[in-house]
């Protein structure tokens, strides 16, 4: 069962300097933003983060870029924010770049206990540079391997108590994988229900991959990014007051 934290910075205790972490979104879209907003107040750095991309200029994750909390960074569209590259060209951070496809499978392979696999996408280009190059059926394949992280902080749309998760339209993207390749997994979601009210048809993670639960107090809208002043959580006692 998860472990439902009312408070982002108890949600985030095990997160220390130097750890690898796995962050959903693309863009800001499906991104843990109040997870994300807690780190930029948590005392680490050094941290390596597996994400599509750093968020965008002073939002989502581009906030840890401008704290130099991130030594390096696993992606695939890094150009969603022009202040990554700057940040490459002065020597501040690490990048390693994937394709996309190649960055959701190796953190599929991650969570299925495979250790890498083989590729067409990247061969003959610069991507597949000081990698393993295996001819299969006549065709060159490149060897890319499974990505895993100590903490994956992911978001959800709804949970129940139990900490089984569903996910909204586009916002799903990378999130679902993240929930398999992690040591431990913080899920942030609109509104937690009551065990049972969630439809098993519906559910994409289940509870045994979630370890802890908060209820997203930062959103994404069509107007921007707000704060939220109460939350929607099953048995909330006016806790956001």
């Amino acid at each position: 069962m998860a472990i439902v934290y009312e408070k982002v910075e108890n949600a985030l205790s095990a997160i220390k300097s130097g750890m690898t972490i796995m962050v959903g979104g693309f863009g800001l879209i499906g991104a843990p933003l109040t997870l994300i907003e807690g780190l930029t107040g948590k005392d680490v750095d050094g941290l390596t983060i597996i994400s599509n991309n750093l968020g965008e200029a002073g939002e989502g994750l581009g906030v840890l870029l401008r704290q130099r909390k991130i030594r390096k960074a696993i992606g695939s569209y890094f150009t969603s924010n022009r202040e990554v590259g700057e940040a490459f060209q002065r020597g501040e951070i690490d990048l390693q770049l994937l394709p996309q496809g190649t960055l959701a499978e190796a953190m599929r392979a991650g969570g299925a206990g495979i250790g890498g696999f083989y590729t067409k996408t990247g061969v003959g280009t610069e991507l597949a540079q000081g990698k393993e190059i295996r001819e299969i059926n006549g065709e060159p394949y490149v060897f890319e391997q499974a990505l895993k992280a100590d903490v994956a902080i992911i978001r959800a749309h709804k949970a129940d108590t139990l900490g089984n998760l569903i996910y909204y339209k586009t916002a799903r993207n990378f999130n679902p994988v993240m929930a398999t390749a992690a040591d431990l997994v913080i899920a942030e979601v609109d509104e937690i229900v009551a065990a049972g009210e969630l439809s098993a048809e519906e559910i994409v993670t289940p509870h045994l991959f979630v370890d802890r639960l908060i209820v997203a107090k930062k959103i994404l809208t069509k107007e921007g990014v707000i704060h939220r002043k109460r939350c929607a959580r099953v048995d909330c006692e006016a806790c956001c007051q």
